[in-house]
């Protein structure tokens, strides 16, 4: 049986070997941009720069990523209305905070480009705007999933680090697991800020000021990476509850080392690698997925870590 299967799929290479010459002979001069709303400081994105080249060269397709340099959102919001300007087939978006951002997003789709939002935001507010579509992980729910688990585990009470507090999305994770566990979230979410020793240090303040807590939630790399080494500076590691939202190269060595119980995966090389593939279907031949595409969440622990590992920062 494995034999046909591999006499069938070289076939089918081989058939299909001139259509795909062909179709990029076809995309000179599309275009898509990505606009995100991520500080330069935030490596975890870097998954996403590679999910938008890599469909861009398969696809024969330019793509470009922009980003407001310090996370600032109205940044964005002038970033948004400047690629609108340009003309592109189309721009892949985050929605991270609708009030700033739905203005030059719905400017866009009424100058007749084409939308798809991904990361932050949600499939309603898509079509509330006039996007094609959504491509993300739900982030309520995916932080309840979390407090589930987590309530499983026997925790009762928790730290939120919460290094971009100002996005609504990274409140709703936190508010997830609170409700996931079945308690108030109160004062248990902290505005951490992004600067690494900040971090650190307000992690380890609260962890003292509050010596009964049972768990740490971390909404990233950037903060997951600061309290790991709190908890490493104040003897904790290893030995309180820790969950993380993403992945990153730290916290692949700390799922792996047994200080980190938990990722949460949202596969953010399938948020920008996606949206890039399905427009410019779209665009060519007229087909779109009839539903919004969730990319996560999913649960990374230390069995299987292998090719989590092998590509972590890169593609996962």
């Amino acid at each position: 049986m494995t034999s046909i299967i591999k006499k069938l799929a070289m076939v089918t290479a081989v058939a299909a070997a001139p259509m795909i010459a062909a179709t990029g002979a076809s995309a000179e001069g599309e275009k898509y941009i990505l606009v995100s709303h991520a500080p330069d400081s935030d490596s975890w994105w870097n998954t996403i720069k590679n999910g938008i080249a890599l469909a861009g060269e398969q696809m024969g397709v330019e793509v470009e990523y922009r980003n407001p340099p310090t996370g600032d959102l109205a940044d964005m919001a002038r970033i948004i209305d400047q690629a609108a300007a340009s003309g592109p087939n189309g721009i892949i978006t985050t929605l991270a905070d609708p009030d700033i951002l739905e203005g030059p997003i719905r400017n866009a789709v009424d100058s007749g480009i084409d939308v798809i939002i991904m990361n932050t935001g949600s499939p309603e507010k898509a079509r509330e705007i006039g996007a094609l579509m959504y491509v993300g992980q739900p982030e309520y729910d995916a932080g309840y999933a979390a407090g589930l688990r987590a309530k499983g585990d026997g925790i009762g009470s928790f730290l939120c680090v919460n290094h971009y507090i100002v996005q609504p999305s990274s409140q709703e994770r936190c508010q997830g697991f609170a409700d996931g566990l079945g308690i108030e979230l109160g004062n248990q979410m902290i505005d951490a800020g992004q600067d690494p020793g900040e971090i650190k240090n307000r992690v380890m303040a609260y962890l003292s000021s509050n010596p009964d807590t049972d768990a740490v939630l971390t909404l990233g790399p950037t903060s997951a990476d600061p309290t790991l080494l709190a908890l490493e500076e104040n003897g904790m590691a290893g030995d309180i509850y820790f969950g993380t939202f993403d992945l990153g190269g730290e916290i692949v060595e700390g799922i792996k080392s047994g200080v980190i119980e938990w990722g949460i995966d949202q596969q953010p090389f399938l948020q920008a690698y996606l949206p890039v593939v399905v427009m410019t279907n779209y665009h060519r031949y007229g087909v779109l997925p009839g539903n919004n595409i969730n990319s996560g969440p999913g649960f990374v622990t230390a069995d299987g870590l292998e090719k989590i590992e092998e590509f972590a920062g890169e593609y996962r």
